[in-house]
């Protein structure tokens, strides 16, 4: 495929306009990945930011907003045979669907994308995306929700509510529920995120306690100090998120390395800091994150 060509993937706008339910039918040809091992860390990689109104990457303002430039990143990423997966809100999933690019790979769709990035009411975080239901059709592993938790912010109940009936239609399902908790508050007009040990710690005991039962449920967290402190908070299994990238990548990687050795560490699933590095070499990011995992399973008895 030639990456200068704007009309590089007009097969997908023929496709949706002449064939929409091609999007099904890619999805149910579609070979699935074998699924988790204890042992074996996944790595996924996430985009699903769009659909919340975050286009910036670091102090690029705009990064993620060419729609041709981020298919183009994430098949550079998905092609990695050490790229396990995608989390990607429901149009980016149907894009990757329609051209092939998921075979044998784990899926996850994005179910709450409401809480724009901004908006006056953020905290309470609609499901706007993919449904346990639409999610169990297109064959997929599992669906992620953020639950931003703000002790200021009466809409806190109505996102903790809605994520437990998340968590309950996907175990239903038998899907995995990765819940992505934060304690969350108002500063200068904007919601922030509260990293320190204590507070991701208390936002995981949350999390884990949404929904009728926890057997399908993973956290998805940042990667903050005294990750062996917070990791000694759950037996769920955990994968580690990138965030908005800020430090040096040496720094970044060191950090997730370290993180990578601790209990219940699943694996990886990481976007901005990956599809959009500083010296624009999308595939030795990926390659140096997939390096950094333990792929060495353990045997099932």
């Amino acid at each position: 495929m030639d990456r200068e060509d704007p009309r590089r993937y007009e097969s997908i706008t023929r496709q949706r306009l002449e064939d929409p339910a091609s999007v099904q039918r890619a999805a149910s040809l579609r070979r699935k990945h074998a699924g988790p091992v204890l042992g074996r860390q996944n790595f996924i990689i996430a985009a699903d930011h769009p659909a919340r109104g975050a286009l910036s990457v670091g102090k690029r303002a705009t990064a993620m907003a060419d729609r041709r430039q981020l298919l183009d990143r994430l098949q550079i990423a998905l092609q990695n045979p050490a790229c396990d997966g995608v989390l990607a809100s429901p149009d980016i999933l149907d894009d990757l669907l329609l051209l092939g690019a998921l075979e044998g790979k784990l899926v996850f769709g994005s179910m709450n994308r409401g809480g724009l990035t901004g908006l006056v009411n953020e905290i309470d975080d609609r499901f706007t995306g993919h449904s346990a239901a639409a999610l169990a059709a297109l064959g997929a592993d599992g669906g992620k929700m953020l639950t931003r938790i703000s002790y200021e912010d009466p809409d806190t109940v109505k996102t903790l509510a809605a994520t437990a009936d998340a968590v309950s239609d996907l175990a239903r399902h038998q899907l995995v529920a990765m819940v992505e908790p934060f304690i969350s508050k108002r500063a200068e007009g904007k919601v922030v995120n509260d990293l320190r040990p204590e507070a991701v710690i208390k936002s995981m005991g949350i999390a884990s306690g949404l929904g009728e039962t926890s057997a399908y449920t993973w956290l998805k967290i940042p990667v903050v100090q005294e990750m062996e402190r917070v990791m000694a908070a759950t037996t769920l299994p955990t994968v580690l998120l990138g965030g908005d990238p800020s430090g040096s990548p040496d720094e970044v990687f060191a950090s997730w390395q370290a993180a990578l050795a601790l209990p219940s560490v699943q694996g990886l699933t990481v976007g901005r800091t990956l599809l959009y590095p500083e010296d624009g070499d999308v595939a030795a990011a990926v390659a140096t994150a997939a390096s950094l995992l333990d792929t060495t399973a353990t045997v099932r008895s």
